[in-house]
């Protein structure tokens, strides 16, 4: 499945009957199993339907940091994304990838 970042929006959780989707790299995750994380009011639901990328590089909950971008990221941060990416990979599927 292919979807493009404003397609992939609408896997926010706020519809119960849509799963709930985080992309990393451009690879989107099936994170519904982690709705208590992910769904409405949880502690992650910022990157819920959305490439959470760099926030996740960062350790950033901040808004302008949910964003695919990596641009300017540190070497440290970039580890820290791939081991995101690793822990992703070890609970969710991977169920597509968002068009840039």
């Amino acid at each position: 499945m292919e979807l493009t970042a404003q397609q992939l929006k609408a896997y926010d959780g706020t519809d119960p009957s849509k799963p709930i989707y985080v992309a990393i790299k451009g690879r989107i995750f099936d994170v519904t199993a982690g709705n208590s994380f992910y769904g409405p009011g949880g502690a992650y639901c910022m990157f819920a339907g959305k490439d959470a990328s760099r926030a996740l590089a960062k350790m950033s909950k901040n808004e302008e940091d949910v964003t695919p971008s990596l641009d300017g990221l540190s070497e440290k941060e970039m580890g820290v994304l791939n081991d995101w990416e690793k822990k992703f990979e070890a609970k969710y599927p991977i169920v597509g990838t968002v068009i840039y």
